[in-house]
């Protein structure tokens, strides 16, 4: 799948759970990025590993019997359930650049040339920008 299709599919779903009912200020749509970045930040103060992803049943009551083991079993059955919500540093990281490719689409961004156009042009950056940090 390319980047502009996952624009697209990222757009479509945040639309169809509702995200997109009342409009917002592109500062807010910004700021809901940055939550997700705030999130992983989080996740590493809490000790948690950046590679590692766990599962939480978000809804435990309504897990069958055979299809939901709760708590950390979680980890080693994420697809068990339908209620299993991936958590971690690498799941915050994909819900910011969801957030990223839904705001793309809503603002009909072509994010793919974007990045090819910008990745061209860090190449003959000077060492650092010229920072020291």
């Amino acid at each position: 799948m390319r980047i502009n299709d996952m624009v697209k599919e990222a757009h479509e779903t945040a639309k169809s759970k509702g995200w997109w009912d009342e409009e917002k200020s592109f500062g807010e749509v910004i700021a809901l990025m940055h939550s997700e970045l705030s999130e992983a930040l989080e996740e590493a103060r809490a000790g948690n590993d950046v590679n590692v992803t766990y599962y939480e049943c978000k809804n435990p009551q309504a897990c069958p019997d055979d299809q939901c083991v709760c708590g950390a079993c979680w980890s080693d059955r994420p697809n068990k359930c339908k209620f299993a919500k991936p958590c971690g540093i690498p799941s915050e990281l994909a819900d910011c650049v969801i957030r990223i490719f839904d705001a793309c689409g809503r603002y009909g961004i072509d994010l793919e040339q974007a990045i090819r156009v910008k990745m061209e042009y860090n190449k003959n950056r000077p060492y650092k920008h010229g920072k020291k940090f």
